[in-house]
């Protein structure tokens, strides 16, 4: 049975910097792309990044360019979401999922996206 876990949430100052961890059991995340969404109390969720299956290809809400970062590592089965000057607005809880092929292509509105984490908190403050 597959499953995601997220990790990394914490309690952070504005402007500092964090690593989320989405790693797989059950299945392979090889052949598959993967993206990160977040959802904030009160709001629609939100597609954050999107990574291909081979890595080759990756895409970002324009509301975390230059800020973030996606990875994945195969071997481990983990995909990794580096996050740096983090805002207040940042806070959310944190879903990675896996989509149903290897693309990225539309990815914000988590369409085709079949196995989602539990998520982790990152709660940015001061």
């Amino acid at each position: 049975q597959l499953q995601l876990v997220e990790s990394g949430g914490d309690l952070l100052q504005p402007g500092g910097s964090l690593r989320l961890s989405c790693r797989a059991s059950g299945v392979t995340l090889d052949y598959y792309a993967i993206g990160w969404f977040r959802q904030a109390p009160g709001k629609e969720r939100e597609g954050v990044s999107c990574i291909s299956s081979r890595g080759g290809s990756t895409d970002y809400a324009d509301s975390v360019k230059g800020r973030f970062t996606i990875s994945r590592d195969n071997a481990k089965n983990t995909v990794y979401l580096e996050m740096s000057s983090l805002k207040p607005e940042d806070t959310a809880v944190y879903y990675c999922a896996r989509r149903r092929y290897i693309y990225c292509a539309d990815f914000e509105g988590g369409s085709e996206f079949e196995y989602w984490g539990q998520g982790t908190q990152v709660t940015v403050s001061s």
